[in-house]
């Protein structure tokens, strides 16, 4: 199997150079839950070169309902190191590499990225995303979901520090925000490392009104 007959659709679409031009973009992804999974299976399998999943947390069972990278084999594993050899076993021509560590000891390794895409679950720690990717001047992406709402927002200039920094943790979440709001972030960070025009500090922000209506409102972010 050649890369142009597992890239072939995406080649239909915008042509074998910039199919090409992914296999040179590294990227991160901070957290390897719900959105991290989603991320991982939607980019790893992009044509992205190399991919970088950073989580210390292991897979529990009350995980895996919308944690779709894993099965009831992976309970207890390592959950970036599960997610790679998924993404690997899917796609032989991108390099996955696992980080079973925090994001405050991965930061101080001195990486450096195309993209950073958040996938964590609490503000502190996108607190410090945003800091590290302001100093390395490297573009990221935020997401977050709860119940059946989500936002999305890729920073460039803007401050994410207008976010109230608490650790704010979900009562509930469903299985498809989870993935919708992944695949938005992913179709973000794609566009964006393929070299197509992408929205910049602007936040969408999706829920359901009471009439269960789709719901999809845009907010400017301030310039930090």
């Amino acid at each position: 199997m050649t890369q142009s007959e597992y890239f072939n659709r995406q080649i239909q679409l915008w042509g074998s150079n910039v199919q090409q031009s992914l296999e040179k973009k590294k990227i991160a992804i901070i957290g390897s839950g719900g959105l991290g999974c989603t991320l991982a299976m939607a980019l790893g399998t992009s044509g992205i070169g190399e991919i970088h999943m950073v989580d210390f947390d292991t897979v529990s069972s009350h995980n895996i309902h919308r944690q779709i990278a894993f099965t009831l084999n992976d309970e207890g594993k390592n959950k970036a190191k599960a997610v790679c050899a998924l993404v690997e076993s899917k796609n032989p021509f991108v390099k996955a590499v696992a980080f079973d560590m925090r994001f405050e000891d991965f930061k101080e390794m001195g990486n450096s990225y195309d993209l950073i895409l958040d996938a964590t679950d609490n503000l502190p720690v996108r607190g410090e995303i945003d800091k590290h990717a302001k100093a390395t001047k490297t573009p990221w992406v935020y997401a977050s979901v709860e119940e059946f709402n989500g936002q999305v927002c890729f920073f460039d200039e803007a401050n994410f520090q207008v976010f109230n920094i608490s650790d704010h943790k979900p009562g509930g979440i469903t299985a498809p925000i989870v993935m919708h709001i992944g695949s938005l972030q992913a179709n973000l960070a794609l566009r964006y490392l393929a070299g197509l025009s992408v929205k910049k500090d602007k936040l969408y922000y999706l829920y359901f009104n009471d009439e269960g209506e789709l719901i999809t409102q845009k907010f400017g972010m301030p310039k930090a």
